[in-house]
C-alpha cells in the first residue's frame, strides 16, 4: 500500500504563488510516475503535470511556464510550485502515483485564488 498526504494548498491573491507538497510513504516499489491532478466544482479531474519514472515531464498547457514540478526522491516528497495564480487555477489538487501495485490517491489539498 502507498499512503500519499498532500500540503500547501490554502487562499491566494490573484498573481500570488504557492508550493505544494506530497508525501509518498509505504511501498513505493516499482514507480511508474507521479503527478499533480486537480478538479474544479463542477468539472471533470484533470492531470497538472506528471513526471515518469524516466524522468519525462508533462505538463498541462494551462499552466505551462507558471507551475513547475519538481520531486526529492530522498525525502519521497513531490513538489508543485504554482506562480502567477489565476482564479481558475481554484481546485482541489490530488498527488497520484502509479506503481506496480497500481494508482494511488492523495486527500486533496484546496487551493483558492480570490481577490
Amino acid at each position: 500500500q502507498v499512503q500519499l498526504v498532500e500540503s500547501g494548498g490554502g487562499l491566494v491573491q490573484p498573481g500570488g504563488s504557492l508550493r505544494l507538497s506530497c508525501a509518498a510513504s509505504g511501498s513505493t516499489f516499482g514507480l511508474n510516475s507521479i503527478a499533480w491532478y486537480r478538479q474544479a466544482p463542477g468539472k471533470q479531474r484533470e492531470m497538472v503535470a506528471r513526471v515518469s519514472i524516466y524522468g519525462l515531464t508533462n505538463v498541462a498547457n494551462s499552466v505551462k511556464g507558471r507551475f513547475t514540478l519538481s520531486r526529492d526522491a530522498a525525502k519521497n516528497t513531490l513538489y508543485l510550485q504554482m506562480n502567477s495564480l489565476k482564479p481558475e487555477d481554484t481546485a482541489v489538487y490530488y498527488c497520484n502515483l502509479v506503481n506496480v501495485g497500481g494508482s494511488y490517491w492523495g486527500q486533496g489539498t484546496q487551493v483558492t485564488v480570490s481577490s
